[in-house]
């Protein structure tokens, strides 16, 4: 059984049994039952699946850990955090997030107007909002209406020019006003792609003299009894903890330096996001070299430590880490459409009465090949299949050469590897590498993982089912886009190796794993793809199978698409209508077609008919 890293990434939410994947929760369903189940109600192509119980798991994990940490070293701040709405906006995603959030100091992190208005209305009572990013007036008033709805807001400044807006706005608006953070920037910096997050050069907050001066005007203006908050971060997906304790350091001095200089309802560190989400698949390639556990104790005792060496009042800690809530609630499920190797098959052979003597050795490495002797003609036929390349360069043989030539090399490497396919030679694993099957997906890889396609991101991606038999084909995914980008190449050093199936024959699905985390907010339309077909499973004991399907949400077709992007729609039918009428065919035809047409508009983007029920 190959489990595909499950043991890494999954963090016991998926398991494998009897070769199917399985949600890891009551009743334990397979994950490919789920997707047949929507499929038979006629939605095709790609599917997010998303599973709220997993956010309940993760909310409760952050939690847990530091209030352990908390009780462990007898800090006396409390333990807050916020979701950064940028990470994921869905609704099926915030109000389930909500839901399982009540009684907690748990809320919403917005950096824009409309994400405000999201928090303004789902944000539980008495739990915390934060704005980060740049504002406006506008914005700025905006936050002062939350707080007058009762709201326990923080507007977080990035520049002298907003605390200079929320001034001139406290004075128009009056009390009660927001409270007010101020976020830092750091000296320390995080690691990775997202490192320069934090550091002197970071896009967002103030510097020391900043900081000072800033000070200044809210005790000028009166408002430094609103300054409660604040804030750094030193970028996601921290891989290790070192960064973020040199962090915690320097941001401990600024606040304890405050509070002495006459800040005292300072009371809040909020140490933003980064913690991460461990996406490998490989033994060796860990993104995330600490645990939960040692994440919270670092940071709690690392507070803890600086303000009492100052003798200074422990700060609330407050923290983000949407990718950590969010990453691992939705599973990308993507059909396989194509092979693209399927027609190198006997049937495709066009052998001649008298072949080229090349190809008929060929023909008959094919014929007695064994696996006492696999290496030996595997060698043979690739040195074969270059003569006959470099001859038919030469014009030495014809077209229909060429074609049995690669056929057969394709033929005597499928047989090579399935005699092979128990032993770990080196000789197959590097012929895999050189001849690789490519995977056609139903899925737009800008569309549902656009942080492969712009950051490099890797996502855990499996067969749902045949985990029970060991895959011999080296994979290349490719989407439908006709982009080349749209390719999840084949990589020596994290090789993905999948089955090798007839889908013309029966059906055969790949799921990416941990894509609820930026993925649907950063889609792109390349192509005029849309979001997919999404629905949540919630679980219940007392249903016959264990699960509901709930939230639904069919992918946009056609024409909502265009709608989207301001094309007169009816416009649009006016006109293929009436270039169908005067196309010259038959009144019979034209109405057949014009049906037709217009099934296919009511329709998504995606594929359908390259395999038999796609």
């Amino acid at each position: 059984m190959v489990d595909y890293g499950i043991k890494y990434w999954s963090n016991d939410d998926f398991i494998i049994e009897d070769g199917l994947v399985k949600v890891n929760y009551q009743n334990k369903p397979a994950l490919l039952e789920i997707v047949q189940e929507i499929r038979e109600k006629g939605y095709k192509g790609p599917l997010l699946v998303r599973f709220p119980h997993l956010i309940h798991k993760q909310i409760n994990q952050l939690f847990n850990a530091f209030k352990t940490a908390i009780d462990e070293y007898h800090y006396k701040g409390s333990f807050k955090a916020v979701f950064p709405l940028k990470v994921n906006q869905m609704p099926n995603f915030v109000l389930p997030l909500m839901d399982c959030v009540q009684g907690l100091s748990y809320g919403l992190e917005a950096g824009s107007k409309s994400e405000l208005i999201v928090a303004m209305a789902y944000t539980n009572a008495n739990a915390p909002i934060t704005v980060n990013g740049f504002k406006d007036k506008e914005m700025i008033s905006l936050g002062f209406i939350a707080a007058k709805m009762g709201h326990h807001i923080t507007l977080t400044i990035e520049g002298l020019n907003e605390l200079e807006s929320i001034i001139q706005v406290a004075k128009e608006l009056g009390a009660p006003y927001p409270n007010i953070g101020l976020r830092i920037r750091l000296h320390s910096t995080g690691t990775g792609v997202w490192g320069k997050s934090g550091g002197i050069n970071a896009k967002f907050g103030l510097t020391s003299t900043e900081l000072l001066e800033a000070i200044r005007r809210l005790e000028d203006s009166k408002l430094l009894a609103q300054f409660t908050m604040i804030h750094f971060h030193i970028g996601s997906q921290i891989s290790d903890i070192s960064p973020l304790k040199k962090a915690i350091r320097e941001v401990g001095n600024i606040y304890t330096e405050l509070r002495k200089m006459g800040a005292k309802n300072l009371t809040c560190v909020n140490i933003g996001g980064g913690l991460a989400v461990e996406y490998t698949q490989h033994e060796g390639e860990n993104n995330r070299n600490y645990t939960l556990s040692e994440f919270s104790g670092d940071v709690v005792f690392s507070l803890k430590e600086i303000v009492r060496n100052k003798q200074e009042k422990e700060p609330d800690i407050f923290i983000e880490s949407g990718r950590f809530v969010s990453a691992n609630h939705a599973v990308l499920v993507a059909p396989v459409l194509e092979l693209f190797s399927q027609e190198y098959d006997e049937k495709a052979l066009r052998l001649k009465e008298n072949n080229p003597p090349l190809i008929a050795e060929m023909l008959d490495l094919y014929q007695s090949v064994s696996e006492k002797n696999a290496i030996e003609y595997l060698h043979d036929s690739l040195d074969h299949m270059e003569s006959l390349l470099t001859l038919f360069d030469l014009g030495y043989i014809d077209l229909t050469d060429r074609s049995n030539t690669e056929i057969l090399v394709h033929l005597i490497i499928k047989k090579v590897i399935k005699l092979l396919k128990h032993k770990n030679h080196n000789d197959i694993i590097r012929i895999q590498e050189q001849v690789q099957e490519r995977y056609l997906l139903n899925c737009s890889f800008f569309q549902s993982l656009p942080d492969y396609w712009g950051l490099g991101q890797s996502f855990p991606v499996m067969p749902l089912d045949r985990l029970n038999r060991r895959p011999t084909r080296s994979a290349s995914l490719w989407d439908i886009t006709c982009d080349s980008d749209g390719e999840i190449a084949f990589d020596a050093k994290k090789p993905l190796y999948l089955h090798d199936v007839d889908v013309m024959k029966e059906e055969y699905f790949l799921g990416f794993f941990l894509v609820g985390a930026y993925q649907e907010v950063l889609g792109m339309r390349h192509n005029l793809f849309t979001h997919p077909t999404e629905f949540s499973v919630v679980f219940d004991d007392d249903l016959n199978k264990g699960y509901e399907i709930e939230n639904l949400l069919e992918a946009q077709n056609i024409l909502d698409v265009l709608d989207d992007l301001d094309y007169d729609t009816k416009e649009i039918e006016r006109i293929l209508k009436q270039r169908i009428d005067d196309s010259g065919i038959s009144d019979d035809d034209k109405k057949e077609v014009l049906g037709m047409l217009y099934v296919m508009l009511s329709e998504n983007g995606y594929l359908r008919t390259i395999t038999k029920d796609q």
